[in-house]
């Protein structure tokens, strides 16, 4: 029985990875037109994720889902955010199971700022590298700023404000 309850845990932890996926890739190929760029929305999914999920599911979940979200829909940094969304997600997950055991939401904060700091500096090498202008990647910076922000605090309210938390703990019927 108890081999029986391990399995559907396993079950379902890979099908609240695959969801979470699946919301990455659709709102990678949603955007917000501001002047003189887009914000995309998939960084909120990628931070709620990555303090709710273990590190190699965080990595599923941020890097691989961006990379299908850019491959269906604008392919050309898909690479790049396979490398940088993963990463972020890795390091936000990391930090969120790994450090403050005491204060879970401060650890998530750190894990998020951190994450947000390899996904700007990240997207702004790569887009000198894929687009070989670094002109190119120092124009975007401000967007890559404005949606890191809008991704950690947002990411943060869905999972400790809005009660993310508390309903996937019940999908897995984990004890708080």
């Amino acid at each position: 029985m108890n081999n029986q309850s391990s399995i559907s845990k396993r079950t379902r932890r890979l099908c609240l990875a695959a969801v979470f996926m699946a919301f990455n890739i659709v709102l990678s190929s949603v955007s917000i037109p501001v002047p003189g760029g887009h914000l995309y929305m998939n960084d909120v999914i990628i931070v709620a994720a990555s303090i709710l999920l273990d590190p190699l599911s965080a990595f599923l979940v941020g890097g691989v889902g961006a990379f299908l979200g850019d491959f269906f829909f604008y392919p050309a940094p898909m690479f790049v955010s396979l490398v940088t969304h993963g990463l972020q997600a890795m390091v936000i997950s990391y930090c969120s199971h790994n450090i403050f055991q005491k204060n879970k939401i401060c650890a998530s904060g750190i894990g998020a700022l951190l994450g947000a700091v390899i996904m700007v500096i990240g997207y702004t090498l790569g887009r000198a590298y894929v687009y070989s202008t670094p002109e190119y990647a120092v124009i975007k910076l401000p967007f890559e700023i404005l949606q890191a922000g809008v991704g950690v605090v947002f990411g943060m309210i869905l999972v400790w404000k809005a009660g993310l938390k508390n309903i996937i703990r019940q999908i897995l019927k984990e004890e708080p």
